[in-house]
C-alpha cells in the first residue's frame, strides 16, 4: 500500500512538473496587457512601451500598454490585482504602488503584500529638481534664497509620492515653506512648469530631457548620486545644497496577480532579461533617461518589502505630511 501511495505521489509531482513546463512553453499564446498607472509620456509609460515592443517581437504576440492613472496608482493596481492570475495582465508597479502608499497611510483598495507576484525590477529612476531656464534660479542656492525671501510660498509640482515628499523634505531642510501642486503624471508636471503654474518641479528625467536639451528647462540637482551620462554635470541635491538630505529614488517593476504560476513568472522574468540584453533596447532606454535594471522575482519581493519598512519609519520620523 505504501509503495502504491509513493508511486501515486511521484506521479502527481511528475504531472505537476510537466504541467508547469507546458504552461511556460505555451506562454504567451495571445496578447499580453501591461497596465501603466500613469498617463502616456512619463518614465513608466516610456519604459513599458520600449520593453513591450521588444517582448512583442520575442513572443510573436502583441503587448498592449493600457494607461489607467489615478488614486496614487491605486486604480491600476486594484484592476490588476483582480485580474486572472495567468500572466496575461501585468502591472507596471511603482515604488508608490508597492511601498509609498502603505508607508504614508494612503487608503488602498489592494494589498501590496498579498495581491501580487513579483517578477522583476525594470528601472531605477533618477529624479531631477528643475526650473524654467527663462526666469528660474541658476543654482540651488539661488532657489533657497528666493524661497526664504519670498512673501508668498513657492510652489512645486510633482506626480508620484516620493517626488512629492522630496520637494517638502528639501524645503524643510532649506528653511522655507512650499505649496505642493499634485499632478497625475509627468506630462502634467512638465506642463505645469512650462505654463508657470509652479516655481519648480521634482520629476523623472525622461519627460523633461527634450526641454532641457532645448534650453527651456534647467536642472538644478538630482535626487541621488547616480551618474547621468546625458547630464553629467548635475550634482546630487545634498551636494548642491549643502544640506543633509537623504537620497530618494523612484523605481519601476513588473508584477502579476498573486497566484500566477511560477513557470509563467519565470518565463516573463527570463524574457525581460533577454530583452534588456539587446543593445538597441538598452540604447533607447538610456536616451530616454531610464536606468534599466533587472532582478529575480525573489530579489524584487525582498527589495520592496524592506523598502516598505524603511519608508514607513522615515515618514513617521520626518514629520512630513502629504495632503
Amino acid at each position: 500500500m505504501q509503495m502504491l501511495l509513493r508511486a501515486a505521489a511521484a506521479a502527481l509531482m511528475s504531472f505537476a512538473a510537466v504541467t508547469a513546463a507546458a504552461a511556460q512553453d505555451r506562454f504567451p499564446n495571445r496578447p499580453v496587457k501591461i497596465v501603466v498607472p500613469f498617463p502616456a509620456g512619463g518614465p513608466t509609460d516610456v519604459n513599458m512601451r520600449i520593453l513591450g515592443q521588444k517582448l512583442s517581437e520575442m513572443w510573436g504576440q502583441g503587448v498592449v500598454i493600457e494607461n489607467r492613472p489615478g488614486a496614487n496608482t491605486g486604480i491600476a493596481a486594484s484592476a490588476v490585482a483582480k485580474s486572472p492570475a495567468d500572466g496575461y495582465t501585468l502591472l507596471a508597479a511603482m515604488d508608490t504602488t508597492l511601498v509609498m502608499n502603505a508607508a504614508t497611510g494612503v487608503s488602498m483598495s489592494y494589498d501590496p503584500f498579498k495581491d501580487f507576484a513579483a517578477i522583476t525590477l525594470t528601472a531605477k529612476n533618477t529624479s531631477l529638481l528643475t526650473v524654467r531656464a527663462e526666469d528660474g534660479p541658476k543654482t540651488i542656492a539661488e532657489l533657497i534664497a528666493r524661497g526664504r525671501a519670498s512673501k508668498t510660498k513657492l510652489t512645486y509640482g510633482a506626480g508620484i509620492t516620493i517626488t512629492r515628499l522630496a520637494g517638502q523634505r528639501f524645503a524643510k531642510a532649506a528653511g522655507f515653506e512650499v505649496v505642493l501642486v499634485p499632478y497625475k503624471g509627468s506630462a502634467e508636471v512638465v506642463q505645469g512648469l512650462l505654463t508657470k503654474s509652479v516655481d519648480f518641479i521634482v520629476d523623472g528625467i525622461a519627460p523633461s530631457l527634450p526641454l532641457i536639451r532645448d534650453g527651456r528647462f534647467r536642472p538644478l540637482a538630482k535626487l541621488n548620486n547616480r551618474h547621468l551620462s546625458m547630464l553629467p554635470d548635475v550634482k546630487p541635491l545634498a551636494e548642491a545644497s549643502g544640506l543633509p538630505i537623504e537620497e530618494m529614488s523612484s523605481w519601476i517593476s513588473l508584477v502579476a496577480p498573486a497566484g500566477t504560476p511560477k513557470a509563467v513568472v519565470d518565463k516573463i522574468h527570463a524574457d525581460v532579461v533577454k530583452a534588456y540584453a539587446d543593445a538597441a533596447v538598452a540604447d533607447r532606454l538610456e536616451k530616454a533617461g531610464i536606468a534599466a535594471v533587472t532582478t529575480t522575482p525573489k530579489e524584487l519581493d525582498d527589495f520592496y518589502r524592506s523598502e516598505a519598512a524603511r519608508w514607513t519609519k522615515f515618514y513617521k520620523e520626518s514629520g512630513l505630511k502629504l495632503e
